[in-house]
């Protein structure tokens, strides 16, 4: 009790501190809106799209056969335990929205080296009948089909998203435009 009553303000200060609460929660539920950051929360590869740096890399998929089986944090999210996807899914989707709100995403997207072991634990996850199978191994003429040796895109590079480097790589690619996410009565202000 002794810290609640510590905790509100004096009689001089009570609306400032109420003006100054309610526009840091009107910022705060704006960015939720305008980043549609609840999305984030679901599997759904459009989501991915948010940002429209992954544009290339979403329009690639859909014309690829994983399409019909996997979406993208089916390969790009951990799946050993529901907590460490979500932590795998908060900490990357952080790095990457300051990174384009800060503008430092860069042209070409490289995976990097958590992400890479992330993909090839799916691929083997999703894939392990075809890793273990030896008449694979006999039909491609390699002496074995060794998941340990060497990463999985090592001998399918252009799987599942073809040879996407950047966003001049597929000037054409057609994605689901999102209707804009700043409300009318904002747009109408900025101009």
């Amino acid at each position: 009790m002794q810290l609640l009553k510590k905790l509100i303000p004096q009689d001089k200060w009570k609306f400032p501190v109420i003006i100054i609460l309610g526009i840091l929660i009107g910022i705060v539920v704006f960015i939720f809106n305008v980043s549609n950051a609840v999305s984030y929360l679901s599997d759904d590869p459009k989501t991915c799209i948010n940002c429209h740096i992954m544009t290339p890399q979403y329009a690639t998929w859909t014309h690829s056969a994983h399409r019909e089986n996997a979406t993208c944090n089916d390969c790009h999210v951990p799946h050993d335990n529901i907590f460490n996807k979500y932590y795998f899914k908060a900490k990357d989707g952080l790095r990457h929205a300051t990174m384009f709100t800060l503008r430092l995403e860069p042209q070409v997207i490289f995976i990097k080296e958590e992400g890479k072991k992330v993909v090839h634990q799916n691929c083997i996850r999703c894939h392990s009948d075809l890793v273990k199978d030896s008449k694979l191994a006999t039909q491609t003429n390699f002496k074995v089909h060794n998941k340990t040796d060497r990463e999985c895109w090592d001998c399918h590079r252009e799987v599942p998203h073809g040879r996407v480097n950047s966003l001049s790589s597929v000037p054409f690619a057609r994605v689901p435009i999102e209707s804009a996410r700043v409300p009318e009565w904002l747009n109408k202000a900025i101009n």
